[in-house]
């Protein structure tokens, strides 16, 4: 099947599984806050308006310092981009030509990258159903690699591997003369996440990855950015065409970052939604992927196969996000993201209504 390859516009799934699609759905597939946007977006769009009558502000100053002081970083270690895809879509011109690992499973935009780029791709498969992550086991495969990519917390799993670990992992990579790519586009949704961009002082290899469309619910306008040395930034630079972030977004960005309830209100509701799910999913014996976010993987363990499930999951209006394009994985999980309570509750409907099947 020619499956998608990102959640979100159900519409493509249920034409490639020639299902018709029902009128009232849910979906899942998408890892966006299920607040939505920040009610600052809301009262000020109107004044955002005008801006459109003028050209975005092409070195992005203004959301770079108010990420540079969010961060405690340099503002010439700051790039904004036109979503995290675009960014890594740099980092892979940059890396043309390259040896890279990428650690599986991970979101897919690493690998297309880098193969357009005509990279040399090597793998580690994390192994389920924990997919720790052993530094020791990879730095057995950093000799000859110029980059690595890892996902923190990871997409899809949603497991979050310890600041000790990322450290350790990183001089390595700095041993070997590696840049460590870790993209950190769901790290805000982390009850005790540990600031790494710290260790940009010491790590001239380190480069890390953020998206803003996840947190803030912005997917639509586009916004992400990197925190790298001056020397990165500038190499990623040179190949961003001009105004690559328009003007709206770039406003946006500037008006979320000062709302900083918003996200704290988001971790707690994420928490107690996830407890509450997670419970059900045990009770009922499905198995759950450890995730310390907004989104986990989920199997019936009692089919050998889940696409019998995926069928009437989608026939029932419940869209999960399929994994048949995460190496190691191949469909044989379901990814969701956690919703409004009220969607959360129409899901754990769905699945005993599944549970009772004959």
């Amino acid at each position: 099947m020619n499956w998608p390859e990102h959640g979100s516009n159900p519409q493509y799934i249920y034409k490639e599984m020639k299902i018709s699609k029902p009128k009232n759905l849910i979906d899942f597939s998408a890892n966006i806050n299920p607040f939505g946007p920040p009610g600052i977006l809301k009262e000020k769009w109107s004044e955002l308006y005008p801006e459109i009558y003028d050209y975005p502000d092409p070195h992005t100053l203004i959301l770079k310092e108010r990420i540079a002081e969010r961060e405690n970083v340099d503002r010439s270690s700051i790039l904004i981009g036109n979503g995290g895809s675009e960014i890594i879509s740099l980092i892979g011109r940059m890396l043309a030509g390259k040896n890279v690992l990428l650690i599986e499973p991970a979101f897919s935009e690493y690998e297309k990258a880098c193969n357009k780029n005509g990279c040399q791709i090597f793998y580690h498969h994390l192994k389920e159903p924990e997919w720790e992550l052993d530094e020791k086991e990879i730095a057995l495969k950093l000799k000859g690699m110029d980059a690595v990519f890892l996902c923190n917390p990871n997409n899809p799993t949603g497991i979050r591997y310890p600041h000790s670990t990322i450290v350790k992992l990183l001089k390595e990579c700095k041993q070997n003369n590696s840049y460590l790519i870790i993209d950190e586009a769901f790290y805000d949704f982390l009850e005790d996440y540990i600031p790494i961009a710290p260790l940009l002082k010491d790590y001239s290899n380190l480069i890390i990855l953020r998206s803003m469309t996840k947190m803030y619910a912005i997917p639509g306008l586009r916004l992400g950015y990197v925190l790298a040395g001056k020397h990165i930034i500038e190499k990623l630079s040179d190949d961003q065409p001009h105004w690559s972030v328009n003007i709206l977004a770039m406003s946006a960005g500037e008006l979320c970052l000062q709302d900083d309830r918003f996200i704290d209100n988001t971790i707690n509701f994420i928490h107690t939604e996830r407890e509450r799910l997670f419970s059900f999913f045990h009770r009922e014996a499905f198995v759950v992927s450890e995730s310390s976010i907004n989104f986990y993987l989920l199997r019936d363990p009692l089919e050998k196969e889940q696409m019998p499930f995926f069928e009437f999951l989608l026939r029932r209006g419940i869209v999960p996000r399929h994994t048949y394009n995460f190496p190691g994985l191949e469909g044989k999980w379901l990814r969701f993201a956690i919703k409004g309570t009220k969607e959360n509750n129409r899901l754990m409907e769905v699945l005993t209504e599944w549970r009772q099947l004959p």
